[in-house]
């Protein structure tokens, strides 16, 4: 194999698939007529990216991730030339040289399975950031780990909850499709996050994917099992408390500072306005009063500050409505003003000590 590439695109293209597999995998690099691709497996996983090249002779080697991915991070040169040198894949420059050893070769990456919509990758990138901020981080149940997938018509629905919260986002697809599948969150967050224009979603049994130009993901799939908003009471609403996001975040970081080691802020809802009440025994008491569009009821739920402020993240720069439920039922956070993507976010309150 001997090619040319642009130094800085096959840096992108390598630390966008190393970021997707283990630390300790090989990428497969393959220079033909089309280019450079960059390509690497794991057990249930398949990345691959393209990069644009011009080939000298054709050929395909497997070298370890991570010195290729730091060799390229710090090369300052606008090409650099990959050429196979016995047992070594030379990356040379006009004044440097850096070999990789070469690894076994690896099996050809299985083609992904048929495409069944595509959405704007943007849009999607952006629901997939609150969406899969709600999966758990570790959990012995897969089920709160994933992001669920359900394409009906020309909508898709992302789901994911840790049993605390839960965030809905509803986006509209360019075609109508069928997709239901329960797919890692961290590792749909990043692929959304490398993609670029619009993005393939591609299903069949058992795997998933996300192509898009130059790019693919494609990945075994969880068990989608009863993960729906559909399970969460959401009839029962009392009160309707509409303000700014960033206002009541800004309030819940600052009441937040004096509440106890639970973290636990309550919200009392009054006459068009709401209090932030928080004390601690050590460190005293505090209170904030926000003015607010109040219908219904006084309800006065508690809330873990932390997932509170998780929740008014997401919805930045607008208006949110809170729906809230008496007792122990799910508050449900709305944009006041719809946009192209809709997003519901569930946040189960604490009980105040």
């Amino acid at each position: 194999m001997d090619v040319t590439a642009p130094a800085h695109r096959l840096s992108a293209a390598v630390s966008a698939a190393s970021r997707l597999l283990p630390s300790r995998a090989g990428l497969r690099l393959q220079a033909d007529a089309a280019g450079l691709t960059v390509a690497g497996a794991a057990s249930d996983l398949a990345v691959r990216f393209g990069c644009p090249a011009t080939t000298h002779t054709d050929g395909s080697v497997v070298v370890p991730a991570a010195p290729l991915v730091e060799t390229l991070k710090v090369l300052d040169s606008e090409l650099v030339r990959l050429v196979v040198e016995g047992t070594r894949l030379a990356l040379r420059l006009d004044n440097a040289r850096f070999a990789l050893p070469l690894l076994p070769a690896a099996s050809v990456l299985a083609d992904p399975p048929a495409q069944v919509s595509s959405v704007d990758g943007a849009a999607f990138a952006s629901a997939l950031r609150i969406v899969a901020g709600t999966a758990a981080k570790d959990d012995p149940l897969p089920l709160f780990t994933g992001v669920r997938l359900q394409a009906s018509g020309s909508r898709l629905t992302l789901t994911a909850s840790d049993r605390y919260r839960m965030a809905v986002a509803r986006l509209p697809l360019s075609s109508p499709g069928t997709l239901d599948v329960l797919v890692p969150a961290a590792l749909l967050a990043e692929a959304a996050r490398q993609a670029r224009g619009r993005v393939g979603l591609h299903a069949g049994p058992g795997r998933f994917g996300l192509s898009w130009a130059d790019g693919l993901v494609a990945t075994a799939v969880l068990d989608a099992g009863f993960l729906s908003e559909d399970s969460i009471p959401s009839g029962a609403v009392d009160t309707r408390v509409t303000l700014q996001a960033d206002t009541l975040a800004a309030a819940v970081r600052r009441v937040g500072v004096y509440a106890e080691d639970r973290r636990v802020l309550t919200l009392e809802v009054g006459d068009a306005q709401v209090r932030l009440a928080s004390a601690r025994q050590d460190t005293g008491e505090a209170e904030e009063l926000l003015k607010a569009d109040v219908d219904g009821g006084r309800t006065s739920p508690s809330f873990q500050a932390r997932y509170l402020l998780d929740a008014l993240a997401a919805f930045a720069g607008d208006r949110v409505v809170l729906s809230i439920q008496p007792g122990m039922r799910a508050c449900i956070l709305r944009a006041a003003e719809g946009g192209e993507v809709e997003l519901t976010y569930y946040l189960m309150p604490m009980l105040s000590r």
